[in-house]
């Protein structure tokens, strides 16, 4: 038996099932996760099936980071399967999309 393990404290947890839901654009909603006193945020992002941003995305005022969790992902240029990592430098762009449906797993170390 182990005893009883408490995390530390600011350890945070959160179900994306119960994170408030906001739809950003139609069928495309976020559920935000976390956000740190610096400004860093995580949040879930739920697109349907062929849904687009209707403009462009501008990593601004630093990167972003992108895991695909569920279905694949579009950057305005290629496909992105279940499973792939994405760095979006401080300033690039991209236009997202997806023709299948996606869940992704964002984070914004900046802000």
């Amino acid at each position: 038996m182990h005893p009883e393990i408490i995390a530390q404290e600011g350890y945070t947890a959160v179900s994306v099932d119960e994170s408030p839901v906001r739809e950003l654009f139609p069928g495309i909603r976020v559920r935000p996760l976390w956000t740190g006193t610096t400004g860093a945020h995580a949040n879930v992002l739920e697109m349907d099936p062929g849904t687009s941003w209707p403009h462009r995305d501008v990593h601004e005022p630093g990167p972003e980071e992108v895991y695909v969790v569920a279905g694949t992902f579009n950057d305005g240029a290629r496909d992105y399967p279940a499973g792939t990592f994405l760095h979006a430098p401080a300033g690039s762009w991209h236009v997202p999309s997806t023709t299948t449906g996606c869940t992704l797993f964002v984070f914004y170390p900046e802000g």
